[in-house]
């Protein structure tokens, strides 16, 4: 089985898929990381790489051949925006959150220095202005390379609000959506 996760910023995309893969003695991937690789790799934060993405497909395509690749595998849990339309027979998973909850999350990871970010973040609107120009890129970029945007339910399998959850919650959550799915 592959179960690919993705969602709004800070609604704990990867820390679920690591637990969920670590649950399952699965292997984990993360597009997220390969992207900063690349970005950085050519200099760049991956603020500059996703804006080039506007621009370039080029930016996406490693990634993207990389998912496709790892779609041929089992055993492997996928955190990152397109993994369910590069691995279309895996479970897909779409976890959604409470903007400012996801805001006082990514801050409060930020500030324990437990999540990267190239910009100084201080307070909570600072997050906020971050979020909304990741999230304009990234459906800026679907939208014209892809023809989609990936916060539509209608491409996941299972959609979440963590907003109130825990991970723990969250992978319980999909645990049990999942094996229902591989029983029908």
């Amino acid at each position: 089985m592959i179960i690919t996760v993705t969602g709004s910023a800070g609604s704990g995309k990867s820390t679920v898929a690591k637990l969920l893969a670590q649950k399952l003695k699965y292997r984990h991937f993360s597009a997220g990381d390969l992207r900063r690789q690349i970005a950085s790799e050519r200099g760049m934060t991956i603020e500059e790489f996703n804006k080039l993405g506007e621009t370039n497909p080029d930016t996406d395509r490693l990634a993207d051949e990389r998912l496709a690749e790892l779609g041929k595998q089992d055993g492997i849990v996928v955190d990152g925006r397109l993994g369910w339309r590069f691995i279309p027979r895996s479970f897909k998973v779409f976890l959604r959150i409470d903007e400012k909850v996801a805001a006082e999350r990514i801050l409060k990871d930020h500030l324990a220095g437990k999540r990267r970010s190239e910009r100084k973040l201080k307070t909570v609107n600072d997050v906020l202005d971050e979020i909304a120009e990741r999230t304009r890129s990234d459906v800026a970029r679907y939208k014209k390379w892809y023809h989609l945007d990936y916060r539509d339910p209608k491409h996941y399998d299972l959609v979440i609000d963590t907003t109130n959850l825990t991970p723990e919650q969250i992978v319980d959550r999909i645990l049990i959506a999942a094996k229902k799915r591989s029983q029908d």
